[in-house]
């Protein structure tokens, strides 16, 4: 009788190993750059109207930002790989802005900090000042996890064509072509 408890709860041991196993998968495969679905349209209505500041104190609203490929990347001065990926971001844009893509950079940070970090590090591409809202909106642009740094591209009609959460490499960069 004892033999046949600890062979099921071998087998019980088993089955769980095999699920979360299939559920880290699943989960890697989400947050490795893969699409598994558009954004909501009220999400994107949202984030249409919204309006952050730039690091100079300027308004900075979505809406200037409709109608052309879209890179928004969520990063902070304190992220390592945040810091990491800014000079490959800024190479794509200086390469691809003739085409009509835009880079918004999204700092979920305090604005002085990211001031400071921008005068010793500056980028070309559009800076706004997130702050902690940032942290919710990335949320509902599909960061399920909260981690940064956090990018989303979108095509000219604002449909999602790419979403990750951890550092950039060249080749996700390469999906980006439309």
């Amino acid at each position: 009788m004892m033999m046949n408890t600890n062979r099921r709860m071998a087998m019980y041991a088993g089955v769980a190993a095999l699920a979360a196993v299939a559920g880290a998968g699943v989960a890697w495969k989400h947050q490795a750059g893969q699409v598994t679905g558009d954004i909501a349209t009220d999400v994107m209505q949202a984030f249409w109207a919204a309006e952050f500041d730039t690091p100079m104190g300027e308004g900075l609203p979505m809406t200037s930002f409709q109608g052309r490929p879209l890179v928004i990347n969520f990063w902070a001065t304190w992220c390592t790989p945040c810091i990491e990926e800014m000079p490959l971001i800024d190479d794509f844009f200086r390469q691809n802005k003739s085409k009509g893509w835009q880079v918004l950079g999204l700092a979920i940070d305090q604005p002085s900090r990211v001031r400071q970090f921008l005068d010793q590090f500056p980028v070309v591409y559009k800076i706004g000042l997130a702050g902690l809202t940032g942290t919710e909106l990335a949320k509902q642009l599909g960061n399920d996890v909260g981690g940064l740094p956090f990018t989303v591209v979108l095509d000219s009609q604002g449909r999602l064509i790419q979403r990750k959460v951890g550092k950039l490499t060249p080749d996700d960069i390469k999906k980006w072509s439309i």
